[in-house]
């Protein structure tokens, strides 16, 4: 019995297995095939830059408009065939430039020998970035589309007692079959492999490595310079990229100075091999499994680049400059390949005022990767790993990820130097809102003006240890709210690792204050909706003020509904709505005449007024409503234990559509109807 349920566990394993893909996957073939499928596809041939930039544009692209400037957003960074897991929000600017870069690269105009150098503070995406590469890459070569190729060696060798035994030797470093063809013949022969008015021209570079130049050399004397019969011997076969298996994928990771071989990236003799064969120039006797050998026909990661040893750095200016790398007592290697590397900003100065690195800086592209300046992306980050779904113990409370993100992005914004500006405007306008004598030519000149803008400030990852600590922290009640979160953000800046200066942790709790008086702001704008959302009372409030400024600006009389009487218009009632928008009373004409010109204009296009399409009329009225209703709710008597039941009952109502239409719990409702009650007994009614 228990067998049997065994096999049927392993049985429905066994049938996710896409068998069709294995096969596709595990094929292999003679040369004249490889030939073939060369000229029915050419682009399996493409060099290392031309598949990442292929892979890359193969997910797709968007364009945008952000404040004039037309930008173009990579789908393959969003990491949709992940779920999102690794997304990178907000830096579609630096992605264009690395993008490009790759562009450049694919089309041969120079920039595929240098070093890419991802450059910014800690946290802001380099790794991320250089993961989605490396395993966009691996997933593109298990594509029909990315579909690449490599050869083994199947040879006969004489076994102890005389028969021929077969023996298996892979090309080390992978490379693509046409390598076999002798560089004299290969122009001429790709020309008559390549069908005119192509549009892909198939790459003419790279030699054999030297494993498979003995090789080739040794059958050459063997079958007496037949070229025919040698590659008889080669049997292609399709190539995945892995990282796990160290196929096409690099990652080279400094250690400290004295534990740095030079070996690790171009590989080191096989010493036990040296008395079968007899030299330590033997190619059979070395092995290339250096980083940089591995990674050919792909991608290889520097991990903090800089931090390399000097004799590192002096091997990656052939690996870039000329594509060549020298393994130890073997000439020149051909590779193909892209040289990825990340720093920190420290690092970076260190390099630029090291005058014997000229030539590095010389071969090297750098791309600055900085933090978000954008509020709405940088919510995003948090949401992707605070949500429903991976938090189900506790409660997040409205606007808890956009306070702590609202703080981090203050923290990496420079002062604007326009007067009258404050920091929370310039990150509202970079956010897209839309301020009064500020249109988007002037948030252009901001984002100019600020040169480190991004560059430093607070990185995402100390946001998300602290949300992580208040999380896990006993208050709240089964919820956390923004308050618990900044007062996190607070106490760490203490023992923060990457802040020394007092000055600094002054300004970043002086922010602090600025964001919380935002929430306190955004909280009493929500409750004041939950209060005004009784839509008939709303548009009685309108209809009558309409009514009276209709007949103020005709110099006509209204008649009291009650008496029957004809009064003048109520000017007390009229100011008390006008007042909530800080209309002034020298130009409270101006702004009767214009409702009613807009009411007229309407009206000639048979279309009728709404008060929601008019924005100040409708924040006013909203305000004077709210005025009006949260002394009849007595929502000041909240912060006393002793509520009569007809206002708690209107309480409860305001409650149930904070939770209804804001995303509140129980708890965090009645924190917030508290807090904002707090508010109106101290007196601030505004």
């Amino acid at each position: 019995m228990r067998q049997m349920r065994g096999e049927s566990l392993v049985s429905k394993i066994a049938a996710m297995q896409d068998e069709a893909r294995f096969q596709e996957e595990a094929w292999e073939g003679s040369f004249e095939d490889y030939l073939q499928i060369v000229r029915e596809r050419p682009k399996v041939t493409r060099t290392a830059f031309q598949r990442i930039y292929d892979m890359i544009a193969s997910h797709g692209q968007s364009e945008y408009l952000d404040n004039k400037k037309k930008l173009t957003r990579y789908h393959f960074f969003l990491d949709e065939a992940a779920g999102g897991r690794d997304a990178i929000f907000g830096l579609d600017v630096p992605l264009m430039k690395l993008v490009n870069v790759f562009k450049s690269a694919a089309q041969g105009y120079g920039t595929e020998r240098r070093v890419l150098l991802l450059h910014g503070p800690v946290g802001s995406s380099k790794s991320t970035i250089a993961r989605l590469l490396k395993r966009g890459i691996e997933a593109y070569s298990r594509t029909a589309e990315g579909a690449l190729y490599t050869f083994s060696w199947h040879l006969e060798r004489p076994g102890e007692d005389g028969t021929l035994t077969e023996e298996i030797l892979p090309c080390p470093m992978h490379e693509d079959p046409l390598h076999l063809i002798p560089s004299e013949w290969r122009a001429k022969f790709i020309e008559e492999l390549t069908p005119r008015g192509a549009d892909f021209e198939i790459p003419m570079t790279g030699e054999l490595c030297p494993a498979c130049r003995f090789v080739f050399r040794d059958l050459m004397k063997q079958f007496d310079g037949s070229f025919e019969r040698v590659v008889e011997r080669v049997r292609v076969r399709r190539l995945i990229l892995s990282e796990q298996d160290r196929v096409g994928i690099g990652t080279f990771q400094p250690k400290d100075e004295k534990n740095q071989d030079s070996t690790e990236l171009t590989g080191d003799i096989n010493y036990r091999k040296i008395a079968e064969y007899g030299s330590d120039s033997d190619p059979r006797a070395f092995n290339f499994d250096g980083e940089l050998n591995i990674a050919n026909r792909g991608i290889v990661e520097f991990v903090e680049i800089l931090k390399l040893d000097v004799a590192f750095l002096y091997d990656l200016l052939g690996a870039t400059q000329e594509h060549k790398i020298k393994p130890k007592k073997f000439p020149q290697t051909d590779i193909d390949e892209v040289i990825l590397g990340h720093t920190n900003e420290p690092e970076y100065k260190k390099l630029q005022s090291n005058e014997f690195m000229e030539a590095l800086r010389d071969r090297t592209i750098k791309i600055d990767i900085p933090y978000i300046t954008k509020l709405s992306e940088e919510v995003k980050i948090y949401e992707k790993d605070f949500n429903s779904r991976t938090i189900r113990q506790k409660h997040i409370a409205p606007h808890t990820l956009e306070m702590a993100a609202m703080w981090a992005v203050l923290t990496r914004l420079e002062e604007p130097q326009r007067q009258g500006l404050t920091l929370l405007q310039k990150l509202k306008l970079y956010n897209g809102m839309t301020l009064p004598n500020f249109n988007e030519d002037n948030v252009k000149e901001l984002r100019k003006e600020a040169v480190r803008e991004g560059l430093d400030g607070i990185s995402p990852r100390y946001v998300q240890d602290k949300i992580s600590n208040a999380l896990v922290s006993e208050k709240g009640e089964g919820c956390i709210n923004p308050f618990m979160v900044l007062s996190e953000l607070e106490s760490g800046l203490k023992n923060h690792s990457l802040i020394s200066s007092e000055d600094q942790k002054k300004r970043y709790r002086e922010l602090l204050g600025v964001v919380r008086e935002e929430y306190e702001n955004i909280v009493k704008n929500e409750v004041q909706r939950a209060i005004n959302a009784d839509q008939d009372a709303i548009e009685r409030l309108c209809g009558n003020y309409i009514d009276s400024i209709k007949a103020y600006t005709q110099k006509e009389r209204l008649r009291n509904k009650y008496t029957g009487q004809y009064e003048e218009p109520d000017e007390r009632f009229m100011r008390s709505i006008e007042e909530k928008i800080d209309i002034p009373e020298s130009r409270k004409d101006d702004f009767r005449r214009e409702i009613m010109n807009y009411i007229g204009a309407l009206a000639i296009e048979g279309r009728t007024f709404d008060y929601r399409t008019n924005e100040r009329l409708h924040k006013a009225l909203e305000l004077k409503l709210f005025e009006d209703q949260k002394d009849s709710i007595k929502l000041r008597h909240m912060v006393s234990s002793v509520i009569d039941p007809k206002t708690q009952d209107k309480i409860d109502v305001v409650k149930n559509r904070l939770i209804d239409n804001c995303g509140y719990c129980e708890v965090c409702a009645s924190d917030v109807m508290s807090f904002v009650a707090s508010i109106f007994a101290r007196g601030d009614a505004k």
